[in-house]
């Protein structure tokens, strides 16, 4: 009996000892659960961390403090995270490959975006245009199209941005960080994009091209540029006197006719130009440089636009047309000239005798008709002409030298004009046209024959 005694008063007390046991292990608990519910508040801004390093971190986008720096290009940041993520720019690594397609990526953030474009899944929604994205924040940087919401302003500058990877690009103007570098020649720019671009012109990539005529672009604006020759859209308009542009470029080159501002003057002969790379090409003709180089020929130019027309030549291509007659041209300033055939426009005239043309090359030569003698006399021949490019043709007749070629049978000529002619034959292409019949003549002589034979015509009748 008192042994049975013995044995409950022992158990009573295990189970108190338990008990208290119990109750000390569940107030610890309650204690590490006050402990982390305690709340950190930014003294700035209010805001609440739920762990004090986060705080501190928070803190340093209030002081400008930003302790890790980058040895490659001195660029700092307030996370050794941020500066580690930086570093795989210089060392290229990209440790997060797809397992879809292989591309590898410097981000596991990068790879995971990436992989959303093999499943199609584009579950976010715009309810301002229904527009459909892959991730909420690729959403929320997209509805400040519709806000107008600019959060990130660059404060050396004051300029505003809707998004903070623009704006960090933006700082490189004024901080001249470049860290992105071309391993062909060295170049460096300012982002990933611009190196791609630069890259092509090594590799000679062109991946966007045309539907409508094949022609192909290293870069999507050119091509978005390209396709205005062939829908006629010239969206920029001249609010002075109307005249619309297909490219803003265009419409501001020419705005300073209106102002007549030209503060780009040669220091050589005192010429002014309204824009500085006018002046630059047009300083060319003192120095004699002609950097662009033609690879199919090796003829050189002084500006790039000069050698894109010239290279027509080889390729055939003409991708102005005349809306009238259907003639192609390889320049707008051809086809531009070609129109005056049709509107009978006029707009050069002799300030000697008020005679009209059409071109101004003639005005020039019928000027030379009001200057005494020739001035231009050959050494070969004792023959004299009104214009030096009168004597130059004149002297492969001296030569024999025939020095424009057709590509398409080999025939050589003494005059590019006649090269020009020539190649009609080939294409089968008649610009001059008559107002009376619409018959179409592939020299401008024979329409001038065939309009003699009809004017006859009408006299008999």
């Amino acid at each position: 009996m008192e042994k049975q005694n013995q044995d409950h008063r022992s158990n009573k007390t295990a189970k108190r000892n338990n008990a208290d046991s119990s109750c000390g292990s569940s107030l610890h608990k309650k204690q590490r659960r006050t402990k982390r519910a305690q709340f950190h508040h930014c003294d700035q801004c209010d805001k609440v961390f739920t762990a004090l390093s986060k705080l501190k971190i928070h803190q340093l986008i209030h002081t400008g403090e930003k302790p890790y720096s980058c040895d490659q290009c001195g660029a700092t940041f307030t996370t050794s995270g941020n500066l580690k993520k930086h570093k795989s720019i210089h060392t290229g690594e990209r440790p997060y490959s797809c397992d879809q397609c292989g591309k590898t990526f410097s981000r596991v953030a990068h790879l995971q975006s990436h992989q959303l474009i093999h499943t199609g899944e584009r579950q976010y929604s715009c309810d301002h245009c229904e527009k459909a994205f892959a991730t909420p924040s690729t959403l929320k940087i997209h509805l400040r199209v519709h806000t107008g919401e600019k959060p990130y302003w660059c404060e050396s500058c004051g300029k505003t941005f809707a998004q903070k990877g623009v704006l960090k690009v933006h700082q490189r103007i004024h901080n001249g960080e470049k860290p992105y570098q071309c391993d062909q020649c060295v170049k460096s720019f300012v982002d990933k994009g611009s190196l791609i671009k630069h890259q092509r012109v090594h590799t000679g990539e062109k991946p966007y091209w045309c539907d409508q005529c094949g022609k192909r672009f290293s870069v999507h604006s050119n091509l978005k540029k390209h396709r205005s020759v062939h829908t006629g859209e010239k969206p920029y308009e001249c609010g002075q006197c109307g005249k619309t542009f297909s490219r803003k470029s265009h419409l501001k080159s020419h705005q300073t006719i209106h102002t007549g501002v030209k503060p780009y003057k040669c220091d050589q002969c005192g010429k002014t130009f309204s824009m500085p790379h006018t002046l630059k090409s047009h300083q060319r003709i003192h120095t004699g440089e002609k950097p662009y180089e033609c690879n199919q020929c090796g003829k050189a130019f002084a500006d790039p636009y000069t050698l894109k027309v010239h290279t027509r030549v080889h390729t055939g291509e003409k991708p102005y047309q005349c809306d009238q007659c259907g003639s192609t041209f390889s320049s707008q300033s051809n086809l531009a000239t070609h129109r005056r055939v049709h509107t009978g426009e006029k707009p050069y005239w002799c300030d000697q005798c008020g005679k009209t043309f059409s071109l101004n090359i003639t005005l020039k030569r019928h000027q030379r008709s009001h200057i005494p003698g020739k001035p231009f006399k050959c050494d070969q021949c004792d023959k004299t002409f009104s214009l030096h490019s009168y004597l130059k043709k004149h002297m492969h007749v001296h030569t024999g030298e025939k020095p424009f070629w057709c590509e398409l049978c080999g025939k050589t000529f003494t005059e590019n004009s006649s090269l020009n002619k020539h190649r009609r034959i080939h294409t089968g292409e008649k610009p001059y046209w008559c107002d009376q019949c619409g018959e179409t003549f592939s020299l401008d002589i024979t329409l001038k024959k065939h309009q003699c034979v009809k004017a006859s015509d009408n006299v008999k009748l």
